[in-house]
């Protein structure tokens, strides 16, 4: 499990504070008075020559205010003095009710930048509803600008799902608007945040074509969703590549950001090239910069570096956080320093920071993971008196190390112990239980967690549909442990290749030969790599079955990884018995494959011909293609022909069986 390094792309200032503060009303004189009485006490004990030049200095000001507010009460017009009074109606508005009946009568009177104040209003007092109902009516009415949009975005951040930032941002009509960078930028942030990186990243060109200017904070924003994506650190080097072509320069934001890429695609020398870039281009390191060097360097478990770094952290004035010092244990524990970690764990508790499982769960996962349950199971017991906070995660895991040692009984023991105290679940919790069931045997257990997550809507993931299927597989469920392969498909996982093959297996055993080629093309459009031996070992499953059409696919698709005694199979079953429309097809894919066909096999395709009259067509289109591929019909074969030559047309064949027999001397000649 990785730590998070506690970046955060806010740490860029997207927007000014002050756009943030609704629209104030100017201060009044006797404020002016306050503030100035305020400062006339504080220099009252002043000597006399700083008393006479206060006093003079007083007579400034007060008069300097007088004017000051004469000249403000001029400049508030009869419709601005209207505006506010609307303004703080509908900032004051207690109800939903109320709220509507003072947009409808005042929004009128309102201009887009009275309307923008009440937005950030809204949302500096978190008013989501509020908030979303007035930019929908600004947006109704026109009466809407580039703020409006950034300010909605930025104040609805997680409460704005990604198909209604791209609705918005598609409605919007002004073309400046549209490639405002603010703008765009938190429509990205919103794709990355809910998981959308492909999508925030095919947005991210046509935001550029449309006529995107990107900033740094565009390219931190998409950074930021590269940690978590497969080939992520590739990604990012894309992204960084044009961001330097742009003109612009990275800072500390990014290079953390990139950091974290690295730690999370266990890049561990370019973390340290990264870091110390920073430090040669004038960035100081903060501790979101150590914490995420520091996670690379857990992943190998290099304790001395680790070291190190905190070393210099401390030498650079920086005090190590429960974060830092967290991370530094899990270094410690995938290091092996067992006894090191137990002091480490010792200091968190006397800082107050282990109040929660997840240092205990780091040396517990350690310890169980190098054999050593004994240990684990003594720090679980730690956790249960000492009362720490626990989400259940080292109940995840002690049920994970018993699975793993054979402790069937005490797997399932601690899964139950886990129902009776928590009153929740997640799909890792769930995973984890099922597994215990699976390897104890125990269907009815398996039975009623699957209709506990469904009772929860816990969406099943990769790991679930592959404990399931490897259960079934050994209780010799092998017709549901394919049904579960197909619901693991529809649900858009794909299968790796041991389990299909183990599964295509167990399916031809028991003669469900249709069940295993469907097994056997979803592997094959998945995006995984296959197994030579696969193709074979289906191609025999499906002639065992009768499936030869089928088998034929496999072969015309796979023939160059199939054995010359596999193919001989295939084409002797299929000439025999497949469809004889496809007769010639299959002897030219086999030849076209590099397999020569044999007399046997031509034989067999003749005679069926022969069998069928209605098919001379065939016939006649096998025996003229046969010379320019090198074959000519055996005396056998020839004798068979001319025995029934009457059938196809006995002229057309004596020149077809003429000019075989002048490739047969040629042959013999070479």
């Amino acid at each position: 499990m990785m730590l998070g390094t506690g970046f955060e792309l806010e740490q860029h200032t997207l927007f000014s504070p002050l756009s943030t503060m609704p629209f104030s009303i100017v201060p009044s004189a006797s404020a002016s008075a306050i503030s100035f009485s305020q400062f006339q006490t504080q220099k009252k004990n002043n000597n006399v020559g700083k008393e006479a030049t206060i006093k003079s200095n007083s007579i400034s000001i007060n008069q300097n205010s007088k004017v000051s507010v004469g000249v403000n009460k001029r400049r508030h017009s009869k419709s601005y003095l209207e505006r506010q009074s609307a303004i703080l109606q509908l900032q004051q508005a207690s109800s939903q009710s109320h709220f509507d009946s003072a947009l409808a009568r005042l929004g009128g009177m309102l201009k887009v930048q009275d309307l923008n104040a009440v937005l950030r209003n809204f949302g500096t007092l978190g008013r989501w509803q509020d908030l979303s109902q007035l930019f929908e009516w600004m947006q109704q009415n026109g009466k809407i600008n580039a703020s409006s949009y950034s300010s909605y975005m930025k104040f609805m951040k997680k409460n704005l799902n990604p198909v209604k930032a791209m609705e918005i941002y598609n409605g919007i009509k002004d073309e400046s608007a549209k490639n405002n960078v603010f703008i765009c930028n938190s429509v990205l942030s919103c794709l990355v945040r809910n998981g959308k990186f492909d999508s925030s990243i095919k947005m991210f060109h046509q935001m550029k074509q449309d006529g995107l200017i990107p900033d740094v904070v565009t390219y931190s924003t998409l950074l930021a969703g590269c940690i978590k994506v497969k080939h992520g650190y590739s990604k990012a080097l894309e992204l960084v590549r044009e961001l330097r072509h742009s003109g612009l320069h990275m800072d500390s934001v990014i290079y953390g950001t990139l950091l974290a890429i690295c730690a999370s695609n266990t890049k561990l020398e370019e973390a340290e090239s990264y870091f110390n870039q920073m430090k040669d281009e004038g960035h100081s390191p903060n501790v979101f910069h150590y914490s995420s060097l520091l996670n690379a360097y857990s992943i190998s478990g290099n304790y001395r570096k680790a070291d190190e770094l905190v070393q210099d952290m401390k030498s650079a004035g920086l005090v190590p956080n429960k974060v830092i010092l967290t991370t530094l244990l899990k270094v410690y524990v995938r290091g092996g320093l067992f006894e090191k970690s137990r002091e480490l764990l010792a200091e968190l508790e006397t800082l107050g920071y282990a109040d929660e499982e997840m240092p205990y769960c780091l040396l517990m996962d350690g310890l169980a993971k190098a054999g050593r349950i004994e240990e684990a199971k003594s720090l679980f017991q730690e956790i249960k008196e000492k009362s720490i906070r626990s989400d259940g995660y080292a109940h995840s895991i002690m049920i994970s190390a018993f699975c793993r040692g054979g402790l069937l009984e005490e797997a399932k023991e601690l899964a139950r112990d886990f129902e009776a105290t928590y009153d929740r679940y997640d799909l890792v919790m769930s995973n984890t239980m099922l597994c215990a069931y699976c390897r104890a045997g125990e269907m009815e257990s398996v039975m009623q967690m699957l209709r506990k997550m469904d009772e929860l809507a816990i969406c099943p993931d990769y790991n679930t549909f592959s404990i399931l299927i490897k259960f079934f597989c050994k209780e010799r469920l092998y017709l549901l442990a394919y049904q579960t392969m197909e619901d693991m498909g529809s649900k858009g996982h794909q299968p790796e290749e041991e389990l299909c093959s183990t599964l295509i297996f167990h399916l031809g055993k028991i003669k469900a030969h249709s069940e295993a080629f469907s097994v056997y093309n979803m592997l094959r459009h998945s995006k995984r790599t296959m197994c030579k031996a696969l193709h074979e070992k289906i191609l025999h499953i499906l002639i065992a079955g009768g499936l030869l059409k089928d088998a034929y696919v496999v072969v015309k698709d796979n023939a160059g990884l199939i054995s010359k005694p596999a193919v001989k199979k295939f084409a002797t079953a299929f000439l025999k018995s497949g469809n004889i429309n496809l007769i010639n097809d299959v002897i030219k894919a086999i030849h076209g494959s590099g397999h020569k066909i044999d007399q046997e096999l031509f034989q067999m395709a003749i005679s069926r011909y022969i069998d069928q009259p209605e098919k001379k067509e065939l016939l006649l289109q096998l025996l003229q293609w046969m010379p320019g591929q090198g074959y000519v019909v055996d005396s056998s074969t020839r004798n068979l022909i001319l025995q029934n030559s009457q059938l196809f047309g006995r002229q057309l064949i004596a020149e077809i069986l003429s000019k075989q027999h002048m490739v047969s001397k040629a042959l013999r000649s070479c």
